[in-house]
């Protein structure tokens, strides 16, 4: 729902500010008051086309803000990665005298197209040659879908579906040699892995045994020596280590403090006695094999190199090859992968082939019935001789399965509103009306009957009493009053009969001073809605009797 609506230096407009609740607003005034700038004013919050000329004379700018109430936004500002605390969307347009621009959302700078995207969220304006709302043909299928209560989403799903699965066939197609490729690459790699026989820790044994046969002489001279002197020399360590816990033991026996440092001489005398055994062991099993150390380099530049090309360590290494073997089998096939995927999308294409047939069905049969009834709308709008179709393309649902060239997510067909107006005129588009009036009134007719908008949603419309008065200004004060209590309306109107049933009433006028020409605008009160119907019914001179007659239609719209 439009909150606020505040202008400045638009046209003819400097500054007006327009507050609106729920209900029937409506905008009076004489002509080239200036009341379509204000539509005007709105459109550009919406992501209409901005133009320098809008900008008043003298001014460097115009500026158009508005306050909108929409719990609907909040989705699509979230996907547009806008501010969305809240259920209302705080949206200023800007236009510079030198043509250039700028527009924000809930304080966040974004380009025109965005307010597009954003108005079918906010507010829809019903206007001739207006490229939103029933003027647009992509709109028509969405509302013989919503008339017909038509569940779409399980064809959306399956389009999707059959999107993944093709998208996957043409990058199997188109890759086939690059596939190949790497294909190649993949099977050096883990042949020159698993040839290699790569064990997990062998790194680290092999360099422990190339020190040893690296240094075997030293090693066994050292063995050696250590043993003599612990065992064998004369004044060996371990027999002299015997002598002096001799000598303490007798210590012991004088003095007995001397028994602490007893307690621990088995343990040290078997430490020495197994390290002496250890030595001799080891001198006697050290041997110099021709030739291994040769091959313990060669070996550990085999793992070097494997471990540059795959890894830090041999668990790397090992990883990747596994990775590689993975990857081998899935790339083992690509003839059988694309026939399993193409038997996946013939079931997919038969699963949308048949929801698609069931909605098609739906559509055809709500599309009659909202023939029948936009027909009778317009018999009371005046308009008793026009006709009006629901065009499919193609006439007749395409169900070869061979053909998906017109698939798409909302189904196997698309729908335009045709109409003729006056009997032996051709069919021809909404969008192609000519006459203002009678667009206005279809418009009119088209919501009445079906309308996908929300409930509380902003509703706009413009000349949709042109060409009319009498019964049928009446009716169509009744349909726009019927409408407003489902959502907010707002309109522009020259007729008394439709003015006098305002929740809301604007006066917009001209006036000059200085030499300058400002549209202003006026909320009005009882008394003087009373007197703008007397004005609109009697014209520049009101009578008593205007003002009488006014007073009464004022009066009846409340009672209804």
């Amino acid at each position: 729902m439009l909150k606020l609506l505040r202008i400045s230096n638009i046209a003819l407009v400097a500054s007006a500010e327009l507050e609106l609740g729920p209900g029937l607003t409506l905008l009076t005034g004489e002509t080239g008051a200036g009341k379509s700038i204000l539509v005007d004013a709105l459109g550009l919050v919406l992501g209409a086309r901005a133009s320098a000329e809008l900008v008043r004379t003298g001014a460097d700018r115009a500026v158009v803000e508005a306050v909108i109430e929409s719990e609907s936004a909040r989705e699509a500002l979230e996907r547009l990665g806008l501010p969305a605390d809240e259920d209302e969307v705080i949206i200023r347009r800007e236009v510079q005298a030198s043509g250039k621009g700028r527009a924000s959302v809930n304080g966040a700078l974004v380009p025109a197209h965005t307010l597009r995207d954003l108005a079918p969220f906010l507010a829809v304006v019903h206007g001739q040659h207006e490229p939103q709302g029933l003027l647009d043909p992509d709109t028509h299928l969405d509302l013989v879908d919503a008339h017909a209560g038509a569940e779409r989403t399980g064809v959306a799903e399956a389009h999707g579906r059959l999107r993944e699965i093709d998208a996957q066939l043409d990058a199997l197609r188109h890759d086939r040699r690059e596939a190949e490729r790497r294909r190649e690459m993949l099977e050096y790699q883990a042949a020159e892995i698993e040839k290699a026989s790569l064990r997990s820790g062998e790194e680290d044994e092999l360099r422990a045994e190339k020190a040893v046969q690296a240094n075997a002489g030293r090693l066994a001279a050292l063995s050696s020596e250590a043993y003599a002197l612990l065992y064998e020399d004369d004044g060996a360590a371990l027999a002299r280590l015997r002598q002096a816990y001799r000598k303490v033991e007798e210590l012991s026996s004088i003095d007995r403090r001397f028994q602490a440092h007893l307690q621990g001489r088995e343990a040290v005398v078997a430490q020495l006695d197994e390290l002496a055994l250890f030595l001799r062991d080891y001198q006697e099993g050290l041997q110099v094999i021709p030739g291994r150390l040769d091959e313990i380099e060669a070996r550990l530049a085999v793992i070097e190199r494997l471990m540059r090309k795959y890894g830090a360590t041999e668990e790397d290494v090992l990883a990747f090859a596994d990775r590689c073997n993975a990857e081998l089998k899935r790339l083992a096939s690509p003839e059988q992968t694309q026939r399993m995927l193409e038997q996946e999308r013939a079931g997919a294409a038969k699963q949308y082939l048949e929801l698609a047939a069931v909605l098609s069905k739906e559509r055809r049969t709500a599309a009659k019935d909202l023939e029948k009834r936009v027909e009778a709308e317009l018999v009371q709008l005046a308009m008793e001789k026009t006709r009006f179709r629901v065009r499919f393309d193609p006439d007749i649902p395409l169900t070869d399965a061979a053909d998906s060239s017109g698939w798409t997510e909302r189904g196997l067909e698309t729908a335009e509103f045709l109409l003729s107006p006056n009997p032996g005129e051709e069919l021809r588009p909404l969008a192609r009306i000519a006459s203002g009036g009678e667009l206005s009134r279809i418009l009119l007719a088209l919501n009445s009957v079906a309308t996908l908008d929300g409930q509380g949603r902003t509703l706009v419309f413009d000349e949709v009493d042109a060409g009319i008065g009498g019964r049928v200004a009446e009716v169509v004060g009744r349909k726009l009053r019927a409408m407003a209590a489902r959502h907010q309306v707002l309109c522009v109107t020259h007729l008394p009969q439709i003015a006098s049933l305002a929740d809301t009433h604007y006066l917009v006028r001209k006036r000059t001073e200085r030499g300058r020409t400002t549209t202003e605008l006026q909320r009005l009160q009882d008394g003087e809605r009373v007197e703008e119907v007397a004005r609109m019914l009697g014209g520049e001179t009101v009578t008593d009797t205007a003002r009488k007659h006014a007073r009464e239609m004022v009066k009846q719209a409340a009672i209804r």
